[in-house]
């Protein structure tokens, strides 16, 4: 961790951090333990998963609950996984098995760490459902591993590659709106594996039609609404696993996600 004197000033307010200023100091990459009043939303169990997560019933919704996604053994380490598995989502079938928290966020830091079992597996980490950071191996593009999905470059040097465990650290902070209208983009900054790899990004819309998220079918994915919503993670049939996710709720008023570990 970083031990020069932090540029944040932190306040609690029912429970919610308040962020007023820059940077935000935290330990980041695999293995990351949560933040003071953070909550972890992912511990390889099967209680956790069901109590703490349901399907997103968007328009390709094809599976039923309780959810299908499977508790395997993490293949690196002692413990467990969830296993992004759902015979709904075969052949790529994004949206038809997403799982979706029950709790819904606006500003937020995250920590979630994923493993891709095979070359070519496909997943997907969506903010407030509806902004995807990218989960695909072998992809170098504005599509690829590590993106925020057709809005920045894949920070692909970052990425330990398949069969290994890797980390996103994000500083999220929802579009505003004043009289119903969007005045300011969504923003984030992001660590992936402990390196920075985006800056205060804006994110413009919700990209991959209506069956991606929230949002997805409105204006062509442009219409954003100034609703929460949860932390989504994608089946797309493939051996994808998650780990030790976490969540803090903030308040951050300025437009500046950055932090730094």
């Amino acid at each position: 961790m970083n031990t020069s004197l932090p540029q944040l000033i932190g306040l609690t307010l029912l429970g919610t951090a308040i962020v007023t200023s820059s940077t935000a100091f935290a330990d980041v990459g695999v293995g990351a333990a949560p933040l003071p009043g953070g909550e972890t939303i992912i511990d390889g169990s099967r209680k956790m998963l069901d109590e703490k997560w349901t399907y997103w019933e968007g328009p390709r919704f094809g599976s039923a609950m309780p959810i299908k996604w499977k508790i395997v053994d993490d293949p690196v380490d002692s413990g467990t996984a969830v296993m992004t598995d759902d015979p709904a989502a075969a052949g790529g079938k994004y949206g038809a098995a997403d799982i979706v928290t029950k709790r819904k966020y606006r500003d937020f830091r995250l920590h979630i760490e994923f493993l891709v079992m095979k070359p070519g597996g496909n997943s997907g980490v969506y903010l407030q459902n509806r902004y995807e950071i990218q989960v695909l191996d072998g992809d170098k593009t504005s599509h690829g591993m590590g993106a925020v999905i057709n809005e920045s470059e894949s920070p692909y040097q970052a990425y330990n590659g398949a069969g290994k465990w890797n980390a996103y650290d994000i500083n999220f902070r929802a579009a505003r709106f004043k009289e119903g209208k969007r005045i300011e983009k969504a923003m984030l900054t992001m660590y992936f594996n402990g390196k920075k790899v985006h800056v205060n990004q804006p994110i413009s819309q919700v990209w991959g039609g209506a069956a991606s998220g929230l949002d997805g079918g409105n204006e062509g994915g442009r219409g954003i609404t100034d609703t929460p919503g949860g932390l989504k993670l994608q089946c797309e049939g493939h051996d994808v696993r998650y780990r030790n996710a976490w969540i803090k709720e903030l308040n951050i008023e300025d437009p500046n996600t950055d932090f730094a570990e």
